[in-house]
């Protein structure tokens, strides 16, 4: 009998001693890492449509799809869009251009009037894939009344609890720098009245050493510093006129800027950048 209980005690210690040494022998388990914040990330694309007029084509034809298609290809999270008809004459009086690129994109979308035309109106539009919690129309000054009035489409946007505004605009073409510096004077009030972070884009008509582009530099950070990327015009591009620029420049990272190779649609080249949000 003691024998038996003897073998069973010794057979006790050497179960549990053995349990106790393979214990010992297993890996540790690495520690849970915490999820890497790769930031937010939005895609914003600048595109003069050019009325919805390809180059090709006569004065009054129109190709609002091929737009839509450029768009739907790249899949921008964010459009400004400079030259848009809104019931004109021209491009057709029940046409609202930005209303019906919102529907063959999907997306949201806010017009502004730059001046009325032919019976309806024309300016400066954004699509948004983020519902659009407010949106407001800016007008910008001329040196005169035989100029272009010109306007800024802007809208807020949320996206992961980031709220921030994005702005399109169209500032004068004509050959001189006077109006552009006037409008561009004008931005830079109206800007620096914004308390939350802005991304505008647009047709600028003015080159990256310009004094327009120098008065929005006071406050505005470019995506390109230098060797900006030509955008127009389309088909053999010579100069760069298309801009898409931030504020401030801490809530910003421009991870990736490039043009479209599309030279059908309209007579300036889109431009994208993806945008990182640090706030």
């Amino acid at each position: 009998m003691k024998s038996v209980l003897g073998n069973t005690i010794k057979l006790t210690v050497i179960l549990l001693l053995t349990c106790a040494c393979n214990k010992a022998k297993e890996a540790p388990k690495d520690p849970v890492k915490p999820p890497v914040n790769k930031g937010l990330i939005v895609k914003v694309m600048s595109y003069n449509i050019h009325i919805g007029n390809p180059p090709s084509k006569p004065a009054n034809y129109r190709d609002l799809s091929a737009i839509a298609s450029v768009i739907n290809i790249e899949k921008p999270d964010l459009v400004a869009l400079s030259e848009v008809d809104n019931k004109t004459q021209r491009s057709g009086v029940t046409v609202d251009q930005a209303k019906e690129l919102g529907k063959l994109t999907g997306m949201y979308y806010f017009f502004t009037k730059a001046m009325d035309y032919q019976g309806g109106e024309y300016g400066d539009a954004v699509l948004s894939r983020f519902p659009i919690l407010e949106s407001t129309r800016y007008v910008l000054p001329t040196t005169g009344s035989g100029f272009e009035p010109r306007s800024v489409a802007m809208i807020t946007v949320e996206k992961e609890g980031r709220k921030f505004h994005f702005a399109a605009t169209h500032l004068d073409h004509t050959a001189e720098d006077a109006n552009r510096i006037l409008q561009a004077n004008e931005l830079v009030k109206i800007i620096n009245q914004l308390s939350i972070p802005l991304i505008i884009a647009g047709d600028w008509n003015a080159q990256p050493s310009s004094q327009p582009i120098e008065i929005l530099k006071q406050t505005l950070t470019p995506t390109c510093v230098n060797n900006c990327l030509l955008t127009f015009p389309a088909t053999k591009p010579d100069r760069t006129i298309d801009y898409i620029m931030y504020k401030p420049l801490e809530k910003f990272k421009v991870l990736n800027l490039r043009t479209v190779n599309e030279t059908y649609a309209s007579d300036h080249l889109p431009l994208t950048a993806e945008i990182e949000l640090k706030f």
